[in-house]
C-alpha cells in the first residue's frame, strides 16, 4: 500500500475545496427561482452569496492554518514552528 505524504494530502484536499467553492459560486440553480425571501426580507440570491462568502473566508482561514509554508515565516525569523 503506498502511503502519501501529510502535506501532499493536505495539498490536494485544499485543491479539491477550493475547486469545489469554485463550482458552488455559479450558483445557477438559483436563476430560475421565483423570488424567495429568507428572514422575510433577504432575498435568496443574496442571502446565498452572504453565506457563499463566510464560508470561503473560513476556507482560507483553514488554508492558511493547515497548509501556509511554514518555513517562510522562519526565514525572516517571525513565528514558531508549528
Amino acid at each position: 500500500m503506498v502511503r502519501l505524504r501529510p502535506v501532499r494530502t493536505r495539498s490536494g484536499l485544499a485543491a479539491l475545496l477550493v475547486a469545489v467553492m469554485y463550482v458552488l459560486h455559479q450558483d445557477i440553480w438559483l436563476w430560475r427561482t421565483p423570488a424567495l425571501v429568507v428572514f422575510g426580507i433577504l432575498p435568496i440570491g443574496l442571502f446565498y452569496h452572504a453565506a457563499y462568502t463566510l464560508a470561503t473566508s473560513l476556507l482560507l482561514w483553514l488554508l492558511i492554518r493547515l497548509i501556509w509554508p511554514s518555513h517562510l515565516e522562519r526565514e525572516i525569523g517571525h513565528g514558531a514552528p508549528r
